[in-house]
């Protein structure tokens, strides 16, 4: 089992219950597992000894939702001005024109980029199936979190409520309920671990009220809780959605939800922007969790998530991403800032610290994935998941006051020094590990052009021109 010693940090800031910041502090750890945390501990070596003078050491951060084949329609300049409904109807008719390999680049590309921002452990909702196209596209995904040597959290979406059948998205990019539910339980049974250092564990995830039939619902959470595992969803991103609701299933969308049982302790909703007092009050009752998503929420003019009223009902908020094509990025530091600024615009003395933005991303996260035993905090017995930065860098001058609060409030430029992942370093010197980022980069991009050519040759439509706005 190998070993790990980092020594000689600036600072170790562990996000544990109490808080606690280790000035020149070490951290060892054996295999995934850290073993002793502190100023001053009984190792003085180990297979990998990392001299962290200077560095700052970080939880790795937790992104609780995600799309990864998004990554190849981020900056389409036909798409950048839309909200949700026409954002999705514009992008759908790329989506379905991805390949295996393009499902593997794109993973791999936004990946890779939260590993180099800080980001230990993703959560991922795959929900697109195209018509003709191998349907073990997430196995594509879960491959290349392998190579990567990221925590992954896949969850085996679906959509099964096509236009003509009165849902959003084209037909052509759904599948029956026969074959969701086979392949999830596929999925489950090859990947699902449930261990504490589990690299891969594995959610059921029909899209949104929108795209799926209420026996789709019924049917998906019965599988998931057959099998342990925990179920997610979009809900109450958009008024465009709660109309949806109102007109077309005669409630709003936290009912339509109860009424199909998906809501408990084994549940997250992606967005939870247009949640009532009520309802929140009865989501952190049954232990429901929120992924926030700042970033994408603000691109999309969706709306300003409640943040202060859902922490102080109880409701368990951790911090998303969201698609890469509703954000062009997969940065969760990012995200941490979006949301620390975004909420003190909003609710002044009421919006999170910086610190809070911070425990957001790291434990708030990890309560939401129901991943808090292993994850989430630098403590003796949880996973060595961490990230550093280096307090010497010219951004960093004159702002070395709180080291908790230091990435969140300052910079924009966020690729962290190291990242690790269950005691292996994965960014060393802000580059992946054992990954030639320039050829991933140029054969992701060659995809992504294939992929949006191919589709302006089926509607006729110049993505690469923005929309007309009269």
């Amino acid at each position: 089992m190998a070993s790990l010693l980092i020594k000689n940090a600036r600072s170790i800031v562990t996000m544990d219950a109490d808080k606690t910041v280790y000035p020149g502090g070490s951290l060892y750890a054996e295999g995934q597992e850290i073993k002793a945390i502190g100023v001053h501990i009984p190792y003085e070596t180990a297979d990998t000894v990392i001299d962290a003078s200077g560095k700052i050491v970080y939880p790795g951060l937790i992104n609780t939702h995600h799309h990864l084949y998004q990554t190849f329609t981020r900056n389409i300049p036909w798409a950048q001005d839309c909200e949700l409904f026409d954002w999705l109807l514009t992008l759908y008719d790329i989506w379905r024109h991805m390949r295996p390999e393009d499902v593997y680049l794109s993973a791999l590309t936004g990946l890779g980029e939260l590993l180099k921002t800080g980001c230990t452990t993703a959560s991922d909702h795959f929900y697109c199936f195209p018509d003709g196209i191998s349907g073990e596209l997430i196995d594509e995904e879960i491959r290349a979190a392998a190579e990567l040597g990221i925590r992954f959290f896949p969850t085996r979406g679906s959509m099964n409520l096509g236009r003509s059948q009165g849902g959003l998205p084209p037909d052509e990019v759904t599948q029956s309920i026969d074959v969701i539910l086979k392949d999830t339980q596929r999925v489950i049974e090859t990947y699902h671990d449930d261990s504490r250092f589990a690299m891969v564990r594995v959610g059921v995830a029909p899209c949104s009220p929108f795209s799926v039939s209420e026996d789709l619902l019924r049917e998906s959470a019965h599988l998931a809780r057959s099998y342990g595992v925990r179920l997610h969803t979009h809900l109450a991103e958009t008024k465009d959605e709660e109309q949806f609701c109102l007109e077309k299933l005669g409630m709003r969308p936290l009912e339509y939800m109860e009424k199909t049982g998906w809501v408990g302790s084994d549940v997250w909703f992606a967005h939870g922007i247009y949640f009532n007092k009520g309802e929140i009050s009865r989501m952190g009752a049954c232990g429901c969790g929120v992924a926030h998503c700042p970033s994408s929420n603000m691109k999309l003019s969706s709306g300003v998530f409640p943040l202060r009223d859902m922490m102080e009902a109880g409701v368990k908020v951790g911090l998303g991403v969201d698609g890469s094509a509703s954000n062009d990025a997969s940065n969760l530091l990012g995200e941490a800032r979006q949301a620390y600024l975004l909420h003190k615009l909003m609710s002044g003395s009421r919006g999170p610290s910086a610190a809070e933005s911070l425990w957001l991303g790291t434990v708030g996260s990890s309560r939401v994935l129901g991943w808090d035993d292993a994850i989430g905090s630098l403590e003796a017995g949880k996973a060595a998941d961490l990230f550093m930065i280096d307090s010497r860098k010219l951004e960093y001058a004159g702002a070395l006051f709180d080291d908790t609060a230091l990435p969140v409030v300052t910079g924009i430029s966020q690729n962290v020094d190291m990242t690790v992942v269950g005691g292996k370093i994965v960014v060393r010197d802000g580059r992946l590990v054992g990954i030639d980022e320039e050829r991933i980069a140029a054969a992701a991009q060659a995809a992504a052009s294939r992929m949006v050519q191919v589709a302006a040759r089926h509607t006729g439509v110049s993505y690469m021109k923005h929309r007309s706005r009269s």
